[in-house]
């Protein structure tokens, strides 16, 4: 028992403990659980790789691209990127369609209505707004399938700022140049 001061009065509290089983029959982690772990993999691997090869290759073409005009470089530049990061989206809509598929590992649904089955391109609008962390929350994940739902996050964060860590890289290269 400890006694607390606030707003001028005593309050008295007793820790009671009581008795807590853990039920070791049923495993942590099911073979579902496993595998939206593994199809999460799969999506957070294909689109890091991809994010690689397609900055490997604008590096590669920038450098060897005779547009002398920044404007059009610049243009050419996001409007690449700006499609990478679309399709890694879609990439993981894909994901969330496939763990979703039968309901038994998550689904994504409108609050207040746990029923309601979006359709595919709910799902990109979904993972467009965890891809870019934006959270509007008009859309809320349920079961093993929020996995996939916070590693979204972290790796659309990630691929973001290396886009835009790389097109710095890539003005300052050529935006120190005077112009021709």
């Amino acid at each position: 028992e400890s006694h607390l001061g606030g707003r001028g009065q005593a309050r008295s509290y007793t820790q009671t403990r009581e008795a807590t089983t853990i039920d070791t029959t049923t495993p942590v982690l099911t073979l579902g659980h496993w595998h939206v772990v593994g199809i999460t993999a799969l999506v957070v691997v294909g689109c890091v790789l991809l994010h690689y090869e397609v900055l490997n290759g604008l590096d590669y073409l920038m450098q060897r691209l005779r547009v002398h005009w920044r404007r059009q470089r610049l243009l050419l530049l996001i409007m690449s990127l700006l499609l990478l990061h679309i399709t890694e989206i879609w990439l993981f809509a894909a994901g969330y369609w496939w763990i979703a598929g039968d309901g038994s590992l998550g689904a994504v649904a409108v609050p207040g209505s746990p029923t309601s089955s979006p359709g595919f391109l709910d799902l990109v609008y979904f993972s467009a707004v965890v891809y870019s962390t934006l959270g509007l929350g008009d859309l809320v994940p349920h079961g093993a399938l929020r996995f996939m739902v916070g590693t979204q996050a972290i790796t659309g964060f990630l691929l973001v700022t290396w886009s835009a860590s790389f097109t710095f890289l890539e003005m300052e290269r050529w935006w120190r140049r005077p112009p021709r």
